[in-house]
């Protein structure tokens, strides 16, 4: 495994819709290896194959410690609810913002091994999968967002979240 390079906002590759992966394996495997411990070195919740420089349809999310779904060539079949939460982005970094999102979502996608997979997320699972999926599609969490602000990241020393 090996960390790679984050792209960051106002990268054109970030914009583009990227292509459908043929099949997975080995350097797909390999390269969601990577992500993945590139995600858990910048302390992020998920990370998709744009943010690295890779424009195929995958991301990976863990939205919680040790939970890690890998969805290849994922497609939201069903979505409902929805709220506002605030988000940050690993490609945005030093900005958070309030977004609306879907509180379930179904999606089919395959896994690490090439399997089809359906899966179900509700909550937090649900933000971090709709916003990587999003990544996938050219569009950032700053075009949805209600509003922007600068992370301070002070907060933590002062005692305040």
């Amino acid at each position: 495994m090996a960390l790679r390079n984050i792209v960051t906002e106002g990268d054109p590759i970030l914009r583009k819709n990227c292509r459908p992966v043929e099949a997975v394996d080995d350097r797909i495997r390999g390269i969601l290896e990577d992500m993945l411990e590139t995600m858990r070195e910048a302390e992020g919740v998920g990370i998709a194959a744009p943010q690295v420089g890779i424009m195929r349809r995958m991301f990976i999310a863990e939205p919680a410690q040790g939970e890690v779904y890998y969805m290849v060539n994922p497609e939201i079949l069903e979505e409902s609810g929805s709220e506002e939460g605030e988000e940050g982005c690993l490609s945005v970094p030093g900005y958070s913002g309030i977004v609306k999102r879907p509180t379930y979502l179904k999606l089919e996608a395959l896994d690490f091994d090439g399997k089809k997979r359906i899966v179900e997320v509700h909550d937090f699972a649900a933000r971090v999968m709709a916003h990587e999926y999003d990544h996938l599609n050219g569009v950032l969490y700053i075009d949805k967002a209600e509003s922007i602000q600068e992370v301070n990241y002070d907060e933590e020393e002062s005692g305040e979240a």
